[in-house]
């Protein structure tokens, strides 16, 4: 037996109407300040790598203590650009 195939409707249905909504300003989550932190960050665990990496002495305390600490100190303005509260503007 074989189904009978009804055509579509010629009243399509209409897609939804868009509500005009205030126009907003975009408002991110990251202000200027944490970019600029971030920045910052970055480029101190940059630094952190460099002294890392510097001369062929393996025990120097360039490379033992203040490289890593460097490196840590970036972690940490990261952490702080990441966590820290955008200015509110009044």
């Amino acid at each position: 037996m074989a189904q009978k195939v009804t055509p579509p409707s010629k009243t399509a249905a209409k897609p939804a109407a868009r509500t005009t909504a205030e126009a907003r300003p975009v408002q991110f989550v990251f202000d200027k300040s944490n970019y600029t932190w971030l920045i910052a960050a970055v480029v101190v665990v940059i630094l952190g790598f460099f002294l890392m990496a510097g001369t062929t002495d393996i025990y120097s305390s360039t490379k033992i203590v203040v490289a890593p600490l460097t490196v840590l100190a970036g972690f940490a303005i990261g952490f702080y650009a990441i966590l820290k509260k955008p200015d509110t503007k009044a």
